[in-house]
């Protein structure tokens, strides 16, 4: 049986970035914002959770030289315009963007990923506005 919009319940989360592993708490709170936990879970409805994620500055990578290696790039449209930043690099200045860019890639690419990516927020410091929504706290191991 599909689930129908009106059928959902959200609920609001908070998770702990501190220590965990840049892609697999990624995958785990793509996972949330799809629906996949529940067992109402409908492919082509967004059934998923709201997600606010916390001390995202502290989030770890692994492999020996990810840090200088892997880079993100952004291109202007005009010639030389190509952009380059590692990901050491982003984490000292931006944080939030780089887990931003790690659950975007887990979400579908059209109306429904951009409706989901709309249901997390990431905050880099250990404190956040949502609290009259009165967030669970869950582990994402």
């Amino acid at each position: 049986m599909s689930a129908k919009a009106s059928d959902v319940e959200r609920k609001w989360y908070v998770a702990d970035a501190e220590g965990k592993v840049l892609g697999r708490f990624a995958s785990e709170v793509a996972r949330m914002l799809r629906g996949k936990h529940k067992p109402i879970y409908t492919p082509h409805i967004d059934t998923g959770d709201h997600v606010v994620i916390v001390n995202a500055g502290k989030i770890r990578v692994t492999g020996n030289n990810k840090l200088e290696d892997k880079v993100y790039t952004s291109y202007s449209g005009y010639p030389g315009g190509l952009k380059t930043r590692s990901l050491k690099r982003l984490l000292e200045t931006r944080p939030e963007f780089v887990l931003e860019h790690a659950i975007k890639g887990m979400l579908p690419r059209n109306r429904l990923g951009r409706r989901m990516m709309k249901k997390v927020r990431i905050y880099v410091g250990a404190e956040h506005p949502h609290q009259s929504q009165n967030p669970e706290p869950i582990d994402l191991a």
